[in-house]
Protein backbone atom coordinates (compact mmCIF):
# COMPACT_ATOMS: atom_id res chain seq x y z
CA UNK A 1 0.00 0.00 0.00
CA UNK A 2 1.27 3.28 -0.90
CA UNK A 3 0.74 6.20 1.97
CA UNK A 4 0.53 9.56 0.45
CA UNK A 5 1.75 12.17 3.19
CA UNK A 6 -0.34 15.48 3.09
CA UNK A 7 -0.31 16.66 6.43
CA UNK A 8 2.75 19.38 6.77
CA UNK A 9 3.08 18.49 10.40
CA UNK A 10 4.43 15.03 9.08
CA UNK A 11 6.41 16.13 6.45
CA UNK A 12 7.54 18.68 8.33
CA UNK A 13 8.64 16.31 10.78
CA UNK A 14 10.17 13.54 8.40
CA UNK A 15 12.26 16.59 6.50
CA UNK A 16 13.73 17.29 10.49
CA UNK A 17 14.74 13.81 11.34
CA UNK A 18 16.25 13.74 7.78
CA UNK A 19 18.25 16.62 9.07
CA UNK A 20 19.24 15.49 12.33
CA UNK A 21 20.51 11.84 10.75
CA UNK A 22 22.90 13.78 8.73
CA UNK A 23 24.08 16.64 11.10
CA UNK A 24 24.46 13.73 12.72
CA UNK A 25 26.81 11.88 10.22
CA UNK A 26 28.62 15.11 9.63
CA UNK A 27 29.15 15.81 13.54
CA UNK A 28 32.95 15.98 13.44
CA UNK A 29 32.95 18.68 10.63
CA UNK A 30 30.14 20.85 12.33
CA UNK A 31 31.29 21.24 15.88
CA UNK A 32 31.68 24.78 16.09
CA UNK A 33 28.25 25.22 14.59
CA UNK A 34 26.18 27.62 16.97
CA UNK A 35 22.19 27.03 18.25
CA UNK A 36 21.14 29.45 15.85
CA UNK A 37 22.93 27.59 12.51
CA UNK A 38 21.98 24.50 14.05
CA UNK A 39 18.10 25.26 14.06
CA UNK A 40 17.95 27.24 10.69
CA UNK A 41 20.03 23.80 9.03
CA UNK A 42 16.78 22.14 10.69
CA UNK A 43 14.53 24.54 9.15
CA UNK A 44 15.88 24.56 5.56
CA UNK A 45 16.56 20.76 5.99
CA UNK A 46 12.98 20.30 6.01
CA UNK A 47 12.17 22.89 4.35
CA UNK A 48 13.75 22.13 1.38
CA UNK A 49 12.11 18.45 1.12
CA UNK A 50 8.89 19.99 1.22
CA UNK A 51 9.95 21.75 -1.72
CA UNK A 52 10.52 19.14 -3.54
CA UNK A 53 7.05 17.64 -3.31
CA UNK A 54 5.72 20.71 -5.56
CA UNK A 55 9.06 21.42 -6.90
CA UNK A 56 8.11 24.21 -10.22
CA UNK A 57 8.71 23.29 -13.45
CA UNK A 58 11.96 23.81 -14.90
CA UNK A 59 11.59 27.32 -17.22
CA UNK A 60 12.71 25.07 -20.23
CA UNK A 61 10.30 22.55 -19.24
CA UNK A 62 7.62 24.93 -19.34
CA UNK A 63 8.27 25.14 -23.50
CA UNK A 64 6.56 22.25 -23.93
CA UNK A 65 3.20 23.10 -22.77
CA UNK A 66 3.14 25.99 -25.10
CA UNK A 67 2.06 25.87 -28.52
CA UNK A 68 4.29 27.76 -30.27
CA UNK A 69 5.44 26.25 -33.89
CA UNK A 70 6.52 28.13 -37.24
CA UNK A 71 2.96 28.07 -38.69
CA UNK A 72 1.55 29.34 -35.93
CA UNK A 73 4.06 32.54 -35.78
CA UNK A 74 3.52 33.25 -39.64
CA UNK A 75 -0.22 33.68 -38.46
CA UNK A 76 1.34 35.71 -36.16
CA UNK A 77 2.88 38.40 -38.33
CA UNK A 78 0.50 38.09 -40.64
CA UNK A 79 -2.20 39.86 -38.07
CA UNK A 80 0.59 42.46 -37.64
CA UNK A 81 0.53 43.14 -41.55
CA UNK A 82 -3.15 43.01 -41.56
CA UNK A 83 -3.06 46.18 -39.07
CA UNK A 84 -0.17 48.22 -40.78
CA UNK A 85 -1.69 47.62 -44.31
CA UNK A 86 -5.26 49.26 -42.64
CA UNK A 87 -3.27 51.94 -41.20
CA UNK A 88 -2.15 52.63 -44.80
CA UNK A 89 -5.01 51.96 -45.67
CA UNK A 90 -6.31 54.80 -43.72
CA UNK A 91 -3.77 57.06 -43.74
CA UNK A 92 -1.52 56.46 -46.72
CA UNK A 93 1.39 58.98 -45.55
CA UNK A 94 1.45 58.35 -41.98
CA UNK A 95 5.23 58.86 -40.71
CA UNK A 96 5.73 55.35 -38.85
CA UNK A 97 4.43 53.27 -41.92
CA UNK A 98 7.81 52.92 -43.16
CA UNK A 99 9.51 51.19 -39.91
CA UNK A 100 6.59 49.09 -39.10
CA UNK A 101 7.26 47.50 -42.21
CA UNK A 102 10.68 47.19 -42.23
CA UNK A 103 10.13 45.66 -38.47
CA UNK A 104 7.50 43.15 -39.86
CA UNK A 105 9.96 42.31 -43.07
CA UNK A 106 12.42 41.73 -39.67
CA UNK A 107 10.15 39.15 -38.25
CA UNK A 108 10.69 37.11 -41.21
CA UNK A 109 14.09 36.88 -41.35
CA UNK A 110 13.73 36.14 -37.70
CA UNK A 111 12.31 32.68 -37.98
CA UNK A 112 15.29 30.88 -39.18
CA UNK A 113 17.75 32.34 -36.78
CA UNK A 114 19.88 29.99 -35.11
CA UNK A 115 21.34 32.06 -32.47
CA UNK A 116 19.77 32.12 -28.91
CA UNK A 117 19.85 35.62 -27.75
CA UNK A 118 20.03 36.15 -23.74
CA UNK A 119 19.80 39.15 -21.71
CA UNK A 120 21.21 39.43 -18.43
CA UNK A 121 19.34 41.74 -16.31
CA UNK A 122 19.10 43.24 -12.71
CA UNK A 123 19.68 46.06 -10.05
CA UNK A 124 22.73 47.42 -9.87
CA UNK A 125 26.19 45.65 -8.63
CA UNK A 126 24.83 42.38 -8.71
CA UNK A 127 27.48 40.88 -10.79
CA UNK A 128 25.99 41.01 -14.40
CA UNK A 129 29.75 41.99 -16.15
CA UNK A 130 31.36 39.05 -14.19
CA UNK A 131 28.86 37.03 -14.68
CA UNK A 132 28.68 37.56 -17.94
CA UNK A 133 32.71 37.20 -18.29
CA UNK A 134 32.86 34.00 -16.58
CA UNK A 135 29.78 32.07 -18.45
CA UNK A 136 31.68 32.68 -22.30
CA UNK A 137 34.89 31.49 -20.78
CA UNK A 138 33.16 27.91 -19.56
CA UNK A 139 29.51 27.79 -21.51
CA UNK A 140 30.76 24.90 -24.05
CA UNK A 141 27.41 26.37 -26.34
CA UNK A 142 29.19 29.87 -26.26
CA UNK A 143 29.38 29.74 -29.97
CA UNK A 144 25.23 29.54 -30.49
CA UNK A 145 24.45 31.43 -27.23
CA UNK A 146 24.59 35.17 -26.99
CA UNK A 147 24.94 37.30 -23.97
CA UNK A 148 23.94 40.92 -23.59
CA UNK A 149 23.92 42.67 -20.48
CA UNK A 150 21.00 45.67 -19.54
CA UNK A 151 21.47 48.79 -18.27
CA UNK A 152 20.82 48.77 -14.38
CA UNK A 153 16.77 48.36 -13.37
CA UNK A 154 15.24 50.24 -10.45
CA UNK A 155 17.47 53.07 -10.74
CA UNK A 156 16.68 56.65 -8.95
CA UNK A 157 15.42 58.32 -12.18
CA UNK A 158 12.44 60.24 -13.49
CA UNK A 159 12.55 58.61 -16.79
CA UNK A 160 11.56 55.51 -17.92
CA UNK A 161 14.43 53.73 -18.06
CA UNK A 162 12.74 50.61 -16.72
CA UNK A 163 10.10 50.41 -19.17
CA UNK A 164 12.94 50.79 -22.07
CA UNK A 165 15.10 47.98 -20.34
CA UNK A 166 11.84 45.52 -20.49
CA UNK A 167 10.99 46.55 -23.94
CA UNK A 168 14.67 45.61 -24.68
CA UNK A 169 14.85 41.99 -22.42
CA UNK A 170 11.25 41.50 -24.72
CA UNK A 171 13.85 41.08 -27.65
CA UNK A 172 15.51 37.98 -26.41
CA UNK A 173 15.05 34.58 -26.44
CA UNK A 174 15.52 34.21 -22.53
CA UNK A 175 16.85 36.34 -19.52
CA UNK A 176 18.94 35.91 -16.87
CA UNK A 177 17.30 38.01 -13.62
CA UNK A 178 20.39 38.46 -11.29
CA UNK A 179 20.03 39.11 -7.73
CA UNK A 180 22.06 38.62 -5.00
CA UNK A 181 19.66 38.18 -1.76
CA UNK A 182 16.08 37.87 -1.34
CA UNK A 183 13.43 39.18 -3.56
CA UNK A 184 12.26 43.64 -3.14
CA UNK A 185 9.24 44.47 -3.99
CA UNK A 186 10.65 45.86 -7.45
CA UNK A 187 12.56 42.67 -8.60
CA UNK A 188 9.38 41.19 -7.60
CA UNK A 189 7.31 42.78 -9.53
CA UNK A 190 9.34 42.83 -12.61
CA UNK A 191 10.00 39.18 -12.62
CA UNK A 192 5.86 39.08 -12.61
CA UNK A 193 6.22 40.75 -15.76
CA UNK A 194 8.32 38.81 -17.45
CA UNK A 195 6.10 35.83 -16.36
CA UNK A 196 2.84 37.73 -17.87
CA UNK A 197 4.74 38.41 -21.19
CA UNK A 198 5.59 34.51 -20.98
CA UNK A 199 9.68 35.30 -21.36
CA UNK A 200 11.55 32.33 -20.20
CA UNK A 201 13.30 33.07 -17.37
CA UNK A 202 16.40 32.08 -14.90
CA UNK A 203 16.66 33.80 -11.55
CA UNK A 204 19.92 33.84 -10.76
CA UNK A 205 20.74 33.99 -6.61
CA UNK A 206 24.33 35.67 -7.10
CA UNK A 207 26.85 35.87 -4.75
CA UNK A 208 25.49 33.61 -2.90
CA UNK A 209 29.26 32.95 -1.01
CA UNK A 210 28.71 36.32 0.51
CA UNK A 211 26.20 34.78 3.07
CA UNK A 212 26.85 31.68 5.47
CA UNK A 213 25.83 28.09 4.29
CA UNK A 214 22.85 28.14 5.94
CA UNK A 215 21.58 32.23 5.29
CA UNK A 216 22.18 31.07 1.45
CA UNK A 217 20.20 27.91 1.86
CA UNK A 218 17.33 29.93 3.46
CA UNK A 219 17.60 32.57 0.73
CA UNK A 220 17.49 30.04 -1.96
CA UNK A 221 14.34 28.56 -0.36
CA UNK A 222 12.65 31.47 -0.35
CA UNK A 223 13.43 32.26 -3.87
CA UNK A 224 12.09 29.28 -5.17
CA UNK A 225 9.01 29.13 -3.13
CA UNK A 226 8.31 32.57 -3.78
CA UNK A 227 9.38 32.84 -7.58
CA UNK A 228 7.32 28.97 -8.53
CA UNK A 229 9.88 29.08 -11.11
CA UNK A 230 13.84 28.15 -12.14
CA UNK A 231 16.00 29.45 -9.66
CA UNK A 232 19.90 28.58 -9.30
CA UNK A 233 22.23 30.07 -7.29
CA UNK A 234 25.72 31.15 -8.41
CA UNK A 235 29.12 32.67 -7.18
CA UNK A 236 30.37 34.28 -10.49
CA UNK A 237 33.74 35.89 -8.55
CA UNK A 238 33.68 34.20 -5.08
CA UNK A 239 35.31 36.07 -2.07
CA UNK A 240 39.10 35.27 -1.60
CA UNK A 241 40.24 32.88 0.68
CA UNK A 242 43.08 32.82 2.99
CA UNK A 243 45.17 30.17 2.70
CA UNK A 244 48.03 29.16 5.53
CA UNK A 245 50.89 26.81 5.22
CA UNK A 246 53.10 26.00 7.68
CA UNK A 247 56.47 24.64 7.15
CA UNK A 248 58.64 22.73 9.01
CA UNK A 249 61.16 24.56 10.56
CA UNK A 250 57.57 26.52 12.22
CA UNK A 251 57.38 29.05 9.55
CA UNK A 252 54.13 30.43 8.10
CA UNK A 253 53.15 31.03 4.56
CA UNK A 254 50.07 32.74 3.64
CA UNK A 255 48.41 34.10 0.38
CA UNK A 256 45.20 35.01 -0.71
CA UNK A 257 43.73 32.56 -3.01
CA UNK A 258 40.43 33.39 -5.23
CA UNK A 259 38.19 30.14 -5.83
CA UNK A 260 36.72 29.05 -8.47
CA UNK A 261 33.41 30.15 -10.15
CA UNK A 262 30.19 28.70 -9.00
CA UNK A 263 28.01 28.59 -11.90
CA UNK A 264 28.10 24.78 -13.07
CA UNK A 265 24.11 24.46 -12.63
CA UNK A 266 23.64 27.74 -14.76
CA UNK A 267 25.94 26.63 -17.38
CA UNK A 268 24.02 23.22 -17.77
CA UNK A 269 20.93 25.15 -18.06
CA UNK A 270 22.26 27.43 -20.19
CA UNK A 271 23.96 24.42 -22.66
CA UNK A 272 20.20 23.11 -22.83
CA UNK A 273 19.02 25.97 -24.31
CA UNK A 274 20.58 24.93 -27.73
CA UNK A 275 18.07 22.02 -27.88
CA UNK A 276 14.70 23.54 -27.67
CA UNK A 277 16.36 26.67 -29.76
CA UNK A 278 14.37 27.10 -32.69
CA UNK A 279 11.28 26.97 -30.31
CA UNK A 280 12.74 29.80 -27.97
CA UNK A 281 13.09 32.08 -31.26
CA UNK A 282 9.81 31.28 -33.11
CA UNK A 283 8.37 32.19 -29.09
CA UNK A 284 10.63 35.41 -29.28
CA UNK A 285 9.18 36.06 -32.95
CA UNK A 286 5.57 35.72 -31.82
CA UNK A 287 6.18 37.38 -28.93
CA UNK A 288 7.68 40.77 -31.26
CA UNK A 289 5.07 40.46 -33.74
CA UNK A 290 2.22 40.84 -31.01
CA UNK A 291 4.52 43.86 -29.85
CA UNK A 292 4.52 45.68 -33.27
CA UNK A 293 1.13 44.76 -34.01
CA UNK A 294 -0.03 46.86 -30.63
CA UNK A 295 2.48 49.78 -32.03
CA UNK A 296 0.52 49.69 -35.24
CA UNK A 297 -2.98 49.51 -33.97
CA UNK A 298 -2.31 52.11 -31.38
CA UNK A 299 -1.15 54.42 -34.55
CA UNK A 300 -4.64 53.71 -36.44
CA UNK A 301 -6.61 54.09 -33.31
CA UNK A 302 -4.94 57.61 -32.70
CA UNK A 303 -5.84 58.48 -36.55
CA UNK A 304 -9.45 57.04 -36.50
CA UNK A 305 -9.87 58.81 -32.65
CA UNK A 306 -9.05 62.08 -34.38
CA UNK A 307 -11.67 61.21 -37.17
CA UNK A 308 -14.26 60.26 -34.13
CA UNK A 309 -14.08 63.21 -31.97
CA UNK A 310 -15.74 65.72 -34.42
CA UNK A 311 -18.43 63.25 -35.14
CA UNK A 312 -19.40 63.42 -31.78
CA UNK A 313 -19.14 66.41 -30.59
CA UNK A 314 -21.17 66.87 -33.87
CA UNK A 315 -24.07 63.88 -32.11
CA UNK A 316 -23.72 65.82 -28.28
CA UNK A 317 -24.88 69.55 -29.79
CA UNK A 318 -27.74 67.82 -32.04
CA UNK A 319 -28.78 65.87 -28.79
CA UNK A 320 -28.61 68.52 -26.54
CA UNK A 321 -30.52 71.12 -29.15
CA UNK A 322 -33.19 68.60 -29.42
CA UNK A 323 -33.66 68.10 -25.74
CA UNK A 324 -33.60 71.96 -24.89
CA UNK A 325 -36.83 72.26 -27.68
CA UNK A 326 -38.77 69.40 -26.14
CA UNK A 327 -37.61 68.87 -22.42
CA UNK A 328 -38.78 65.98 -20.91
CA UNK A 329 -37.66 64.58 -17.25
CA UNK A 330 -33.99 63.67 -17.10
CA UNK A 331 -34.63 59.85 -17.02
CA UNK A 332 -35.86 59.97 -20.02
CA UNK A 333 -33.37 62.12 -21.95
CA UNK A 334 -31.67 59.00 -23.87
CA UNK A 335 -35.11 57.81 -25.12
CA UNK A 336 -35.49 62.05 -26.86
CA UNK A 337 -31.34 61.04 -28.60
CA UNK A 338 -32.68 58.72 -31.45
CA UNK A 339 -29.81 60.08 -33.33
CA UNK A 340 -27.10 57.97 -30.87
CA UNK A 341 -28.08 55.15 -33.59
CA UNK A 342 -26.84 57.25 -36.48
CA UNK A 343 -23.76 58.14 -33.87
CA UNK A 344 -23.24 54.37 -33.40
CA UNK A 345 -23.70 53.77 -37.47
CA UNK A 346 -20.92 56.77 -37.97
CA UNK A 347 -18.54 55.43 -35.47
CA UNK A 348 -18.93 52.00 -36.21
CA UNK A 349 -17.89 52.79 -40.08
CA UNK A 350 -14.70 53.89 -38.33
CA UNK A 351 -13.51 51.52 -36.77
CA UNK A 352 -14.81 48.60 -39.80
CA UNK A 353 -17.47 47.76 -37.25
CA UNK A 354 -20.74 47.37 -39.77
CA UNK A 355 -24.27 47.88 -38.20
CA UNK A 356 -27.33 47.88 -40.20
CA UNK A 357 -29.63 50.92 -38.78
CA UNK A 358 -31.54 48.44 -36.71
CA UNK A 359 -28.41 46.95 -35.57
CA UNK A 360 -27.41 50.14 -34.11
CA UNK A 361 -30.77 51.25 -32.91
CA UNK A 362 -30.24 48.39 -30.72
CA UNK A 363 -26.88 48.96 -29.29
CA UNK A 364 -28.11 52.75 -28.47
CA UNK A 365 -30.67 51.17 -26.86
CA UNK A 366 -28.52 49.04 -24.94
CA UNK A 367 -26.21 51.71 -24.27
CA UNK A 368 -28.67 53.56 -22.74
CA UNK A 369 -30.62 50.35 -20.41
CA UNK A 370 -26.74 50.31 -19.05
CA UNK A 371 -26.68 54.19 -18.41
CA UNK A 372 -29.88 53.54 -16.21
CA UNK A 373 -29.05 50.47 -14.56
CA UNK A 374 -25.99 52.23 -13.73
CA UNK A 375 -27.30 55.37 -12.78
CA UNK A 376 -25.28 57.44 -14.99
CA UNK A 377 -28.42 59.42 -15.74
CA UNK A 378 -29.03 60.98 -12.56
CA UNK A 379 -25.56 61.62 -11.62
CA UNK A 380 -24.74 63.23 -14.97
CA UNK A 381 -28.22 65.21 -14.62
CA UNK A 382 -27.21 66.34 -10.58
CA UNK A 383 -23.67 67.41 -11.68
CA UNK A 384 -24.70 69.41 -14.17
CA UNK A 385 -27.42 70.84 -12.26
CA UNK A 386 -24.88 72.00 -10.04
CA UNK A 387 -22.47 73.51 -11.84
CA UNK A 388 -25.38 75.40 -13.70
CA UNK A 389 -26.83 76.37 -10.40
CA UNK A 390 -23.36 77.52 -9.60
CA UNK A 391 -23.84 80.04 -12.74
CA UNK A 392 -27.34 81.72 -12.09
CA UNK A 393 -29.08 79.18 -14.56
CA UNK A 394 -32.10 79.28 -12.41
CA UNK A 395 -33.08 82.09 -14.03
CA UNK A 396 -33.23 80.87 -16.96
CA UNK A 397 -35.52 78.16 -19.17
CA UNK A 398 -35.22 74.81 -17.26
CA UNK A 399 -34.83 73.05 -20.87
CA UNK A 400 -30.61 74.06 -20.35
CA UNK A 401 -30.27 71.24 -17.95
CA UNK A 402 -32.17 68.75 -20.19
CA UNK A 403 -30.14 69.43 -23.12
CA UNK A 404 -26.30 69.99 -21.49
CA UNK A 405 -27.19 66.54 -19.98
CA UNK A 406 -28.30 65.04 -23.25
CA UNK A 407 -24.97 66.70 -25.04
CA UNK A 408 -22.74 65.38 -21.75
CA UNK A 409 -24.52 61.80 -22.12
CA UNK A 410 -24.15 61.35 -25.82
CA UNK A 411 -20.58 62.46 -25.42
CA UNK A 412 -19.91 59.67 -22.67
CA UNK A 413 -21.77 57.03 -25.27
CA UNK A 414 -19.92 58.20 -27.90
CA UNK A 415 -16.70 58.04 -26.43
CA UNK A 416 -17.29 54.49 -24.95
CA UNK A 417 -17.35 52.92 -28.11
CA UNK A 418 -14.34 54.84 -29.10
CA UNK A 419 -12.94 53.14 -26.22
CA UNK A 420 -14.55 49.39 -26.89
CA UNK A 421 -14.05 49.80 -30.60
CA UNK A 422 -10.34 50.08 -30.01
CA UNK A 423 -10.02 46.96 -27.97
CA UNK A 424 -11.51 44.94 -31.06
CA UNK A 425 -9.28 43.28 -33.68
CA UNK A 426 -8.63 45.01 -36.92
CA UNK A 427 -11.59 44.49 -39.91
CA UNK A 428 -14.25 42.58 -37.86
CA UNK A 429 -16.98 42.38 -40.84
CA UNK A 430 -20.20 43.09 -38.35
CA UNK A 431 -20.68 45.00 -35.15
CA UNK A 432 -23.54 42.51 -34.09
CA UNK A 433 -21.57 40.92 -30.89
CA UNK A 434 -21.56 43.22 -28.09
CA UNK A 435 -19.61 41.97 -24.85
CA UNK A 436 -21.92 43.43 -22.49
CA UNK A 437 -19.48 43.33 -19.51
CA UNK A 438 -16.89 44.72 -21.38
CA UNK A 439 -19.26 47.78 -22.44
CA UNK A 440 -20.60 47.96 -18.95
CA UNK A 441 -17.32 48.40 -17.75
CA UNK A 442 -16.06 50.83 -20.33
CA UNK A 443 -19.29 53.11 -19.19
CA UNK A 444 -17.94 53.32 -15.97
CA UNK A 445 -14.79 54.07 -17.02
CA UNK A 446 -15.38 56.98 -19.47
CA UNK A 447 -18.14 58.61 -17.27
CA UNK A 448 -15.60 58.57 -14.02
CA UNK A 449 -12.90 60.15 -16.96
CA UNK A 450 -14.55 63.07 -17.41
CA UNK A 451 -16.76 63.62 -14.23
CA UNK A 452 -14.18 66.16 -13.23
CA UNK A 453 -15.63 69.58 -12.08
CA UNK A 454 -13.15 72.09 -14.05
CA UNK A 455 -14.32 69.73 -17.31
CA UNK A 456 -17.66 69.81 -16.59
CA UNK A 457 -17.49 73.16 -16.02
CA UNK A 458 -16.69 73.82 -19.14
CA UNK A 459 -18.65 71.83 -21.27
CA UNK A 460 -21.74 73.87 -19.30
CA UNK A 461 -20.18 77.07 -20.89
CA UNK A 462 -20.53 75.21 -24.39
CA UNK A 463 -23.78 73.92 -24.15
CA UNK A 464 -24.72 77.81 -22.64
CA UNK A 465 -23.49 79.15 -25.71
CA UNK A 466 -25.04 77.14 -28.08
CA UNK A 467 -28.35 76.88 -26.42
CA UNK A 468 -29.45 80.25 -25.20
CA UNK A 469 -29.49 83.11 -27.64
CA UNK A 470 -26.70 85.80 -27.26
CA UNK A 471 -29.26 88.30 -25.07
CA UNK A 472 -30.02 85.90 -22.63
CA UNK A 473 -26.26 85.05 -22.46
CA UNK A 474 -25.94 88.76 -21.54
CA UNK A 475 -28.22 88.85 -19.08
CA UNK A 476 -27.21 85.79 -17.88
CA UNK A 477 -23.70 87.32 -17.10
CA UNK A 478 -25.43 90.42 -15.82
CA UNK A 479 -26.90 88.22 -13.12
CA UNK A 480 -23.90 86.23 -12.07
CA UNK A 481 -21.84 89.59 -11.80
CA UNK A 482 -24.22 91.02 -9.75
CA UNK A 483 -24.82 87.53 -7.57
CA UNK A 484 -21.34 88.00 -6.87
Amino acid sequence: MVVKLQRPILVGGLGLSFSLWMLDSWHDSIVQVGEFGLLSALAVGGGLWLFQKNRPKHSLEQLDGMVVDRTTVESAIAKTETVINQLAQEAENHTALETLREQVAQLLLELDRQEIKVAVTGGKSVGKSTLIQVLKQNLETRNLVSLEETAPLFRETSDNSDTAVLAEMAKSDFVLFLTNGDLTDSEFQTLQQLKAANQPTILVFNKQDRYLADESASILLSLKQRMQGNVVATAASPIPIKVRKYEADGAVQEWMEQPAADIQQLTQQLGELVQPGQRLVWLTTMRKAGLLKAEAKNWLNVTRRDRATPIIEQYQWIAAAAAFANPVPAFDILATAAINAQMVMDLGNIYQQKFSLEQAQTVAGTMGSLMLKLGLVELSTKAISTVLKSNAVTFVAGGVVQGVSAAYLTRVAGLSLVEYFQQQEIAIDSGTGLNLENLRQTLQKVFGQNQQIGFLQGFVKQGMKRLLPEAQQVELVGVEKFVG
